[in-house]
């Protein structure tokens, strides 16, 4: 194959991410080299990688490659969502949910490998995202108690690579007792007119919602990243017997979650808009935290949810 039949790719890659050194990410695009005419721009800073993927529209590529954890994924995802141009991963996080979700090996020598039979098999799809207000979520989006253990976990990038699961589960441990055990934000979430209560609000657009090492942690039942819907659930309250008793279920392929008397589920889900029903002692709204795709955005009084069905072009 002469270069001028090779494909046009860009990978855009975050050199801080977990897996990724200058060592990889040279052997990568080398062997890409192969069979694609391949461009390399790298992140710099957080939504670094939205910039890029947004002037790629206009860049005549065939092809764009997130490669780096989630976090990267979600943000060129953003750039590129609506548009025709496919986009496909490369795992180089801790977690790397998306390829999992999507079949793509979650070594980064048998993805690059997958990557390059896909010059050969090229057929673009369309899958769903979700949106919470105007920015795009691949897998998931969390309200309440998920979004504090992100948060925490965040805050501490080292521990994070370096303890992986671990720290999850003890950040999960002392957010809980911290933020959820005595007083939490209540969230007030609408579905088609009617509101319910409740202390957290998971969302996902595909299944699993996250990983916990190999462990796959599924949230809600039959969520597929191409019926055009989203899953959801609301955690009615967070007393500790309740969150002993539902964490099982996360883990279980023979449990499901939304069959837990404290869960509220809400399948085949088009929009739902989350509020805080609580204030603080100077009467002020307190605001509750928000993750999308395992990073923490911020803390927010109300967000709205929606469905985007066929919102990206993936090769995979």
């Amino acid at each position: 194959m002469n270069s001028s039949a090779k494909k046009k790719m860009l990978v855009i890659v975050n050199p801080y991410a977990t897996t990724v050194s200058d060592r990889l990410k040279n052997l990568v695009i080398y062997a890409l080299q192969g069979r694609f005419e391949v461009e390399v721009e790298a992140t710099e800073s957080q939504d670094h990688a939205t910039e890029i993927g947004r002037d790629a529209v206009d860049g005549g590529y065939d092809l764009v490659v997130a490669f780096g954890g989630d976090g990267t994924v979600n943000e060129v995802v953003n750039g590129l969502a609506g548009t025709d141009i496919p986009v496909t991963f490369l795992p180089g996080g801790n977690t790397n949910v998306v390829c999992r979700t999507l079949g793509i090996p979650n070594d980064v020598v048998d993805a690059t490998e997958h990557l390059l039979t896909l010059a050969d098999d090229f057929q673009p799809r369309k899958i769903d995202l979700g949106l919470i207000n105007d920015r795009y979520f691949v897998f998931s989006c969390g309200a309440g108690i998920d979004a504090t253990v992100v948060e925490k976990v965040d805050a501490n990038p080292k521990l994070k690579s370096k303890a992986g699961p671990y720290f999850y589960s003890w950040s999960a441990v002392t957010s809980y007792y911290r933020s959820y055990a005595r007083n939490p934000v209540r969230l007030l979430t609408t579905v088609d007119g009617v509101e319910h209560d409740g202390v957290t609000v998971l969302a996902q657009n595909s299944d699993p919602f996250t990983y916990f090492g190999k462990q796959p942690i599924h949230v809600c039942d039959n969520v597929s990243i191409d019926d055009g819907t989203l899953g959801m659930i609301v955690l009615k309250r967070a007393n500790q017997l309740d969150v002993l008793s539902v964490i099982p279920r996360l883990l279980s392929s023979r449990f499901s979650t939304t069959k837990h008397r404290q869960v509220e589920s809400f399948p085949e889900l088009t929009e739902a808009v989350v509020r805080s029903g609580s204030k603080d002692e100077s009467g002020a709204i307190r605001p509750f935290p928000v993750q999308v795709d395992g990073d923490y955005i911020g803390t927010f009084e109300e967000i709205t949810l929606k469905a985007a069905p066929k919102a990206l072009t993936i090769i995979a």
